[in-house]
């Protein structure tokens, strides 16, 4: 008969097993190495009761209530493993609300008049990944792994096949977030000629030529480069408080304003489902008045 496994040794196995972004493999192990495996590492997975995990959820920080909503998610999701293996009987996660993360930050779209300002303060080189960003609502890892040839001035489309991450300090291209977000997304007319002036002066003619590459013109853009000079550029335009990811949410809620629908939404922000495309629908509220007025107007037009 097989030795009975510790938690350290299973979770092992379960991370080998999975199919993980290097990212989020980065941050599971981060989370077993630090919250899981100093108390459960060495226990026999069967000696996890509900008693236990009580006890370990009670000594995680309390100060980091996101780390410990995934530890115990992750936890959690290691166990029903255990349990469809048949090495437990039951999961003993049952802390009601355990997994779930607190309310993310309100986060206040960028203006016109603030977005101007910070792609006036960044420089030549990165102007176009900021209204990339901001007004096509892409991640700044799918702009930051942007070729040459997928860009299509023409067109005025920009395709979405890789993103960019930083495991380990060395850049990781890989596909986007999800099957969702490989996409084909359209350009704003009014961004065209920055864009296109980008590719004239700031991209080499490979068709495989970084849009927006480090100093030496191939490798990739070092995020402490782009993040020294976004925070003196946010800065400039009065906002302290706004993350490169913001820029998403700035280009989502104006697409919202613009009267785009929840499918369209959805399309061109590349999310797997409707709902998360929902948190930007409060955008069209505040538009309740002008829809009103809108209505009135039709109904002083002849053939109305």
């Amino acid at each position: 008969m097989a030795a009975p496994l510790t938690f350290d040794a299973y979770s092992v196995q379960w991370l080998r097993e999975r199919a993980l972004k290097p990212r989020t493999r980065e941050g599971y192990e981060h989370l077993i190495r630090c919250y899981l495996r100093p108390l459960l590492g060495p226990m026999i997975l069967g000696s996890i009761t509900p008693r236990v995990v009580r006890t370990w959820w009670a000594k995680l920080p309390a100060d980091k209530p996101t780390v410990r909503a995934r530890s115990y998610a992750l936890l959690k999701a290691v166990m029903n493993t255990a349990l469809a293996d048949e090495l437990i009987d039951s999961n003993p996660c049952r802390i009601r609300g355990g997994a779930n993360t607190p309310r993310a930050r309100e986060i206040r779209p960028a203006t016109l008049e603030e977005l101007e300002v910070i792609v006036e303060s960044m420089p030549d080189r990165l102007r176009a990944l900021v209204l990339l960003c901001a007004w096509c609502a892409l991640r700044s890892g799918e702009v930051l792994a942007l070729r040459r040839k997928d860009v299509d001035v023409a067109t005025g489309t920009v395709q979405v096949v890789r993103a960019l991450s930083w495991v380990g300090g060395e850049p990781i291209v890989g596909t986007p977030k999800s099957a969702a977000g490989t996409r084909v997304v359209s350009i704003p007319p009014h961004i065209l000629p920055a864009v296109a002036h980008h590719l004239d002066t700031m991209t080499t003619p490979a068709a495989d030529a970084l849009l927006f590459p480090g100093r030496d013109g191939v490798s990739h853009l070092q995020p402490s480069t782009m993040h020294r000079h976004w925070r003196m550029a946010r800065e400039a335009a009065g906002r302290p408080d706004l993350r490169v990811h913001d820029l998403r949410h700035t280009g989502a809620t104006m697409a919202a304003r613009a009267g785009a629908t929840l499918a369209e939404l959805q399309e061109r922000l590349g999310h797997s489902s409707v709902n998360a495309a929902l948190r930007y629908q409060h955008a069209a509220r505040g538009r309740d008045q002008e829809i009103a007025a809108a209505l009135s107007a039709m109904a002083r037009t002849p053939g109305h």
